[in-house]
């Protein structure tokens, strides 16, 4: 067990809501991630725009792999105290473009001055048929969403000096909520593409106890290409057909990987954090 896990897992009980992309409290899921400076992005990357407006989409990404729908958010920004008033329009309005793209309403937060600018978010969503990581059977297909590799590319340009598109997926990710809220009566289990395709096929084996063995050869450039925030699904093999319809309907690309089965899988990436 890495750091980052063991220390997850001093909070755990055997009734505990940890374990999600979110934790479900009767029909409301509430999420969170952070989005430090120096750790997720550099400032010479991305304009302070494009930061608000990466710092919510990631967020709302744990609502959709879910299958919630977010409502409200709440902020913590610690930023740096030289930022003038103007850049602070301009994070702000990154942040407002993201949250209006999903009807979120902003209630709340805090802020502080620090050395750099770090945020975190909360989303709070909705939902009455959440789509969990557990419930993953033996026999059933996993398979990804769209293409999965472009994010460590694109970041490998950004560390080499380079520059990315500004609708690439670095900078602007595109989430999935078409296809998970079509497709869901028919899904075991899910979960968002954040760490690696290989890293989060071995959290969904985890949390179910299986294995998986792969139906095709994925380099590991691709699969352990983080910051996805494409979709990792499980379901029946009577339903690929099903799935691809839908697939084909939202305009998503639908790419089955591998086969539950019996055991355990560890993936073979380095650790994205600590």
């Amino acid at each position: 067990m890495n750091a980052e896990n063991y220390f997850i897992s001093t909070f755990c009980s055997s009734d505990s809501h940890i374990g999600d992309d979110g934790a479900i409290l009767g029909e409301w899921v509430y999420s969170k991630d952070l989005f430090f400076e120096n750790i997720h992005f550099k400032r010479t990357w991305l304009s302070l725009y494009q930061i608000g407006y990466k710092a919510m989409i990631i967020n709302i990404s744990d609502a959709i792999a879910m299958n919630a729908v977010p409502k409200y958010a709440l902020l913590g920004v610690a930023m740096p105290k030289s930022m003038s008033l103007s850049q602070m329009d301009e994070l702000s309005h990154g942040i407002q473009a993201a949250a209006a793209q999903y009807n979120i309403e902003i209630i709340g937060g805090d802020t502080i001055g620090n050395s750099k600018l770090d945020l975190s978010v909360t989303i709070i969503s909705q939902t009455t048929t959440p789509l969990m990581r557990r419930g993953l059977k033996q026999g059933d297909i996993l398979a990804y969403t769209g293409e999965i590799g472009k994010s460590a590319k694109q970041l490998r340009y950004l560390l080499a000096g380079g520059s990315v598109h500004t609708q690439s997926r670095f900078v602007a990710p595109k989430l999935r909520q078409s296809f998970v809220t079509q497709s869901r009566r028919y899904l075991r289990c899910g979960m968002d593409i954040s760490d690696g395709l290989f890293s989060d096929i071995e959290k969904l084996c985890r949390a179910n106890r299986m294995g998986a063995r792969f139906l095709r050869k994925i380099e590991k450039k691709i699969g352990c290409s983080g910051e996805e925030y494409e979709m990792l699904v499980a379901f029946p093999p009577h339903q690929l057909n099903t799935i691809r319809r839908i697939a084909a309907r939202t305009r998503t690309l639908i790419t089955p990987v591998a086969r539950a089965v019996r055991g355990s899988y560890v993936n073979r990436c380095k650790r994205h954090h600590f």
